[in-house]
């Protein structure tokens, strides 16, 4: 399995090669159909990167990113409402607002526009932050793809109505090895990455990470530090060792 500590996504230019056409459909088809849903998979699998492309191809989607409070939630959604509404008129600085004027201007906003939620990884919100989203929610039944990384949604608290069925939640898993080996070569020779035994210690990289892409990523990283390097070989065992007691 994958180090539990590595947080880095795949490169954007590799979605095509990753097989994530089906998801990506899921997601647009429940935005259409104006219908929540759960995007879950395990650390590293990238799901933000899935969330930000779904994002890119829907005009009144708002990203809000890992925040902590109601006031970074509501600020970080009004932020993004701006983006998506072209010619929007600018109300200045709302740093100075209380959490329930912030709270008002938004969902006054909500009152104009289908908008669509997307909250990438909550991490466990805050009974406030839940109430909010709730309450935005029902004002106009406005959609919420969400990202966890358990299908059991602890990360998202009480806001497990919203996708309760199977119907609503789609899984985005490791990659299958021959993705991950293609994906492993393409970004060894994109950092220039050469040995003699590369596609033996690529091939061992994809199995030590489970075909995870961000622990591709790493173990590649990794294997460009001179300790890992002898001639023109990749010291593939001590670098293992150490991946998996977690040096960086």
């Amino acid at each position: 399995m994958p180090s539990p500590s590595i947080q880095h996504e795949p490169a954007r230019e590799y979605l095509d090669i990753v097989e994530r056409v089906e998801e990506l459909s899921r997601l647009r088809d429940q935005a259409k159909r104006r219908k929540s849903m759960l995007l879950f998979g395990p650390e590293g699998v990238g799901k933000s990167r899935l969330l930000q492309t779904f994002v890119d191809g829907q005009s009144l989607a708002l990203y809000v990113g890992q925040t902590r409070s109601p006031r970074e939630f509501l600020l970080e959604l009004h932020h993004s409402m701006s983006l998506a509404i072209r010619g929007a008129k600018a109300l200045g600085d709302l740093s100075s607002l209380s959490t329930r004027s912030l709270k008002g201007i938004v969902h006054r906003a909500f009152d104009t526009q289908p908008f669509l939620m997307v909250i990438d990884h909550l991490g466990g919100p805050s009974r406030v932050v839940t109430g909010i989203i709730k309450d935005l929610h029902y004002y106009g039944r406005t959609p919420v793809i969400f990202a966890s990384r358990s299908p059991h949604m602890e990360h998202i608290g009480a806001l497990q109505a919203f996708c309760a069925l199977k119907s609503e939640r789609v899984e985005l898993k490791n990659w299958p090895q021959a993705i991950a080996i293609e994906f492993a070569q393409r970004e060894a020779e994109r950092i220039s990455l050469y040995a003699s035994n590369l596609e033996s210690t690529l091939r061992s990289f994809v199995e030590w990470s489970d075909g995870n892409p961000a622990s591709i990523l790493y173990l590649l990283k990794m294997a460009c530090r001179p300790q890992y390097r002898m001639d023109d070989q990749i010291k593939a065992h001590i670098l293992y060792v150490d991946y998996r007691m977690g040096h960086r």
